[in-house]
């Protein structure tokens, strides 16, 4: 490389080996001290295909004198993005057979072809996205590249935020600012239903949300893995890998700890949406939040 690695990073989207080169670029400016860890694996998440646009929503992280920017990833571009991510989801959800599925297919394809670019929020992210969203898609990428690059280019589109309606005092210290969520069908989302949630949902590493239910049906998606689950208070865990969906039934007790590698995860509820959800007491919540899963069960 001739030119300096602040402007190969602005290499455009759509360059032949662009993707390479302003990875190798970043990794110099990481190596020189001027790049965060974080912005390091954007860039490489990025690198694998020429026009993937970097997820802007790692700029938290950047070293507060950073010299050069995040490529721009204009609003004008964002229909066209979340269509193509609800395509991968379809191309996702075609091969599983579990509860939900169905219904889920239907509510996808009854979407517009692409949210109105005016009726997108601005967007929102979280520490927990900046933090852990690079090494979830890391690990989808192994078995899902194309899905990782279209989360990866959606997510800084996206309006993150945790969910605060368990109540503080009982769901316990590590959840409530260590998960996070954003809607892609919904009443505020970019697709929008009434009475419907499908969307992503991203939770810390070793992280316990504690047993609960709720009268909205759930379908759960985990795209990383493995965790544990288990449905009912002091029932032993189950340990499941990525992959592998998971139906909730309105009321069904559930409760899941995350492993090593962070959960990300397509959720999907239907009807009763905001009907309060309940945690279930149980007497081995301490153990479970100081247990560290092992990487295979």
């Amino acid at each position: 490389m001739t030119e300096a690695p602040e402007a190969l990073l602005s290499l455009p989207s759509g360059t032949k080996g662009a993707g390479r080169i302003r990875y190798g670029a970043a990794m110099a400016l990481y190596q020189s001290g001027a790049l965060s860890p974080v912005e390091l694996e954007a860039w490489r998440i990025a690198s694998a295909r020429d026009t993937q646009a970097l997820h802007q929503g790692l700029a938290g992280n950047a070293p507060p004198n950073r010299m050069f920017p995040f490529p721009d990833q204009t609003r004008q571009d964002g229909p066209a993005t979340l269509a193509h991510l609800m395509e991968e989801a379809t191309t996702y959800l075609a091969p599983l057979r579990a509860p939900g599925v169905a219904e889920l297919r239907r509510h996808i394809a009854r979407r517009a072809p692409q949210p109105r670019p005016q009726s997108l929020p601005p967007p929102q992210t979280t520490p927990t996205v900046t933090d852990h969203l690079p090494t979830a898609l890391a690990a989808l990428s192994t078995t899902h590249p194309a899905l990782a690059d279209a989360i990866s280019a959606a997510a800084p589109l996206l309006v993150w935020s945790s969910d605060d309606t368990y109540p503080a005092d009982q769901i316990g210290p590590s959840f409530p600012g260590n998960h996070a969520a954003a809607s892609l069908i919904g009443v505020t989302a970019p697709f929008t239903a009434p009475d419907t949630h499908f969307g992503l949902l991203l939770i810390a590493p070793d992280v316990l949300c504690r047993d609960h239910h709720h009268a909205a049906p759930e379908l759960i998606l985990p795209l990383t893995g493995p965790h544990g689950w288990r449905f009912g208070p002091n029932r032993p865990l189950i340990h499941k890998p990525a992959h592998h969906p998971v139906w909730n039934d309105p009321h069904r007790p559930h409760l899941i700890k995350i492993g090593a590698i962070p959960f990300l995860a397509f959720t999907f509820r239907t009807r009763n949406l905001r009907a309060q959800a309940e945690i279930l007491p149980a007497d081995d919540w301490q153990h479970l939040e100081s247990l560290r899963l092992k990487a295979a069960p």
